[in-house]
């Protein structure tokens, strides 16, 4: 039962053009009536909706990456993420990001809450999910070109600390990692 009062009505969109596009990323402008009748410009980000994935081993302890991102040219703490392929269903492309990102899998994959990470200027959208009982794989991870990743697993106390310290300052691993911890007792 949600406690949200009655949702607005959706702005008209009268005209939309594409500005940029390429296999990562697009912007789109789109021109719109607003409820007053005024027009306006909306810059949109289009960007292929994600997954992100908290990995737990039989024991508890979560496993972490340690990443360096190029955008803003630091090395931090994430849980796996990734985008979702066309065609792919978000829970193929959590088992994927998971055995590629940590060189793991599951055979229990619990559906989290997912979010709107930029919801002001793009529709993307994250599915998140817990990987409970994680089992190394025999073929190890398959890490891109671009990406710098180390694998390491922390116990939940310590990972939860790091979280409420804000050592973990990716928004998706953030907001995961709190829904997974909700939903999963410690061990």
């Amino acid at each position: 039962m949600s406690s949200a009062p009655r949702p607005y009505a959706p702005f008209e969109r009268l005209s939309s053009t594409q500005l940029y596009h390429s296999r990562w990323c697009g912007l789109r402008r789109d021109m719109i009536r607003l409820p007053g009748g005024r027009e306006q410009d909306y810059h949109v980000f289009e960007v292929d909706d994600a997954i992100v994935v908290v990995p737990l081993l039989p024991n508890g302890d979560v496993l972490l990456v340690w990443q360096y991102r190029y955008v803003h040219g630091r090395t931090h703490w994430e849980v796996p993420a990734g985008r979702i392929h066309v065609g792919e269903a978000p829970e193929l492309a959590a088992h994927r990001e998971l055995g590629e990102e940590v060189g793991h899998s599951t055979q229990r994959l619990e559906r989290l809450p997912g979010f709107y990470p930029i919801n002001g200027i793009s529709p993307h959208y994250a599915h998140a999910f817990v990987a409970h009982d994680c089992e190394l794989l025999p073929g190890g991870t398959a890490h891109e070109d671009s990406e710098q990743i180390e694998v390491h697993a922390r116990p939940r106390a310590e990972v939860e600390r790091m979280l409420r310290d804000g050592e973990i300052a990716d928004g998706f691993s953030a907001l995961a990692l709190f829904y997974a911890f909700q939903r999963a007792p410690p061990r």
